[in-house]
C-alpha cells in the first residue's frame, strides 16, 4: 500500500477544538440551558479522532515512521486510525465485521487504509486483529475503547467545555458503548474539579453492555459500594460474567446484539471504566432505551439543527426531545424545580458525532417510527426502573 502525503499539522493535536453552542431548540423544550458539544465536527466526524489521533501519535514516537497501525472497528474508530495515519504518513490496516456497509468501507479506503473484513461481531474481528498483530512485527494494535491513552485524549473536550461554559454544568449527557467516550469525560471532570456534576450515560436496549456491567456491580443500581464480583448469573440472563481482577470488576458479555446502533456495538464494557463509573464521586447514570425512540431523535435533530446523527449519537439527545424522560433521568429534586428555577440549569449533550448514517436510512427511520406511533409511550429503563414516558 502507498502511504498518502500528510497534510500539514497545525498544532501538536491533531483533533480540533469544537464548538459548544447553545441550542434554542432543546432548551425550549426542556425548560433550561442546553448547550452541543459538536464533537460531528472532528476531521474523522466523531469524537473517536480524540484519543486515537494520541494514540497513533505515540506509537510512531516509540515505533518510529514504519510503525502499522491496525485496529478493529464497526466504522468510525477506523475511520479515526485511518485519517491520523494519513496525516502522520503511516500504513493503517481496519478489520471491520462482514456486515460493515460498503460506504464505509469505500471512506476508509480513501484515507488509504487496507481493510480486512473478518467476523460477525466486533469481538470476533478483535481476536482476528490481535492474530493478525503477532505476525507483523511494525504492527502496534490500535485500541478502539478499553486504554488510558485514549481516555486521556477523549479528556480534552472536557477542558475545552469549562472554557466555553458560562458556568459549571449541571449534568453531562453522552452515549456509550465499550466506554471509551464516558471514560474520557469522567477523566475530563476529574481534571477540572467537576467530580461531582452528574453523568448520564445512555445506549440502545439490544446493546446495554455498559448498563448491564454497572447493574451487574451495584446490586442491581441498590448499592452505591460495589460488591463483591461474581461470575455467576442465570441461563436466561443476555450475558455470561467475567471478574476482572485488576479492577475487581464483574463484565457481562453480551451473547448478542440486537440493535441498529452499530456504534454501541461492543459485546462489554471497558473494565477500567466500569471501575471508574462506580467509584466517582458524582455517581454515573444509566439510561437505556428503544431503537425507534433514537430514531425519531435523530429525525428531529435533523429538523432542528440541520445535522444527520447516527443512532449512538442521536441516543444522547432523547432526553432533550422528552422532557418527561429527562426528569425521571435528573430525578425528583430537579422535577420539584419552579420553570424559572429551571431556567438556571444548564445541561451538556455530547454530540459525538459518526458517519453511519445517510439519507436513505433517514427515510427507513421515519417509515419505522411511524409504524410504531401504535404505542403511546416509549419504553425505557433508567438505574435499573422500567418506566414508560410519553411520546412528545
Amino acid at each position: 500500500m502507498s502511504v498518502r502525503a500528510a497534510p500539514p499539522v497545525q498544532s501538536e493535536n491533531l483533533w480540533t477544538e469544537t464548538p459548544l453552542v447553545y441550542s434554542s431548540h432543546i432548551s425550549d423544550i426542556i425548560g433550561c440551558a442546553a448547550y452541543l458539544k459538536l464533537e460531528n465536527l472532528q476531521p474523522s466526524q466523531s469524537f473517536k479522532y480524540r484519543g486515537i489521533s494520541r494514540f497513533a501519535q505515540q506509537s510512531k514516537e516509540k515505533h518510529g515512521s514504519s510503525v502499522h497501525l491496525m485496529i478493529a472497528s464497526s466504522g468510525n474508530a477506523g475511520l479515526a486510525a485511518a485519517m491520523t495515519a494519513r496525516a502522520l504518513g503511516v500504513k493503517c490496516t481496519v478489520f471491520l465485521p462482514t456486515d460493515v456497509s460498503v460506504d464505509t468501507q469505500q471512506a476508509l479506503r480513501k484515507q488509504g487504509a487496507d481493510i480486512v473484513t473478518i467476523g460477525e461481531i466486533y469481538s470476533q474481528t478483535l481476536a482476528a486483529l490481535r492474530d493478525a498483530v503477532k505476525k507483523d512485527r511494525n504492527a502496534v494494535l490500535v485500541p478502539s475503547y478499553d486504554s488510558p491513552v485514549l481516555w486521556d485524549g477523549h479528556s480534552s473536550m472536557v477542558t475545552e467545555m469549562q472554557r466555553q461554559l458560562p458556568r459549571q454544568p449541571d449534568a453531562i449527557f453522552c452515549s456509550v458503548g465499550g466506554g471509551g467516550l464516558v471514560g474520557g469525560i469522567m477523566q475530563g471532570c476529574k481534571n477540572v474539579g467537576w467530580d461531582e456534576v452528574p453523568i448520564v450515560a445512555l445506549e440502545t436496549a439490544g446493546s446495554n453492555c455498559f448498563y448491564n456491567a454497572i447493574a451487574v456491580n451495584t446490586r442491581n443500581f441498590t448499592s452505591k459500594v460495589p460488591g463483591i464480583p461474581s461470575a455467576e448469573v442465570e441461563d436466561s440472563a443476555p450475558y455470561a460474567v467475567e471478574v476482572v481482577d485488576e479492577h475487581n470488576i464483574a463484565i457481562p458479555h453480551m451473547k448478542s446484539l440486537k440493535s441498529r446502533a452499530a456504534s454501541l456495538g461492543a459485546s462489554s464494557a471497558a473494565p477500567g471504566v466500569v471501575r471508574m463509573a462506580v467509584d466517582r464521586a458524582g455517581g454515573i447514570t444509566c439510561a437505556s432505551i428503544q431503537d425507534e425512540m433514537a430514531m425519531h431523535t435523530a429525525r428531529l435533530f435533523a429538523d432542528d439543527h440541520k445535522m444527520l446523527t447516527e443512532l449512538a449519537c442521536a441516543t444522547t439527545l432523547t432526553p432533550g426531545y422528552n422532557r418527561d424522560f429527562l426528569l425521571r433521568i435528573l430525578g425528583p429534586k430537579f422535577s420539584a424545580l419552579s420553570p424559572e428555577e429551571r431556567k438556571e440549569k444548564c445541561l451538556v449533550f455530547v454530540v459525538c458525532g459518526g458517519v453511519k448514517i445517510s439519507f436513505e436510512e433517514m427515510r427507513e427511520f421515519e417509515e419505522i417510527v411511524a409504524a410504531a406511533q401504535v404505542e403511546r409511550h416509549w419504553r425505557v429503563q433508567i438505574d435499573g426502573e422500567e418506566i414508560q414516558v410519553p411520546k412528545q
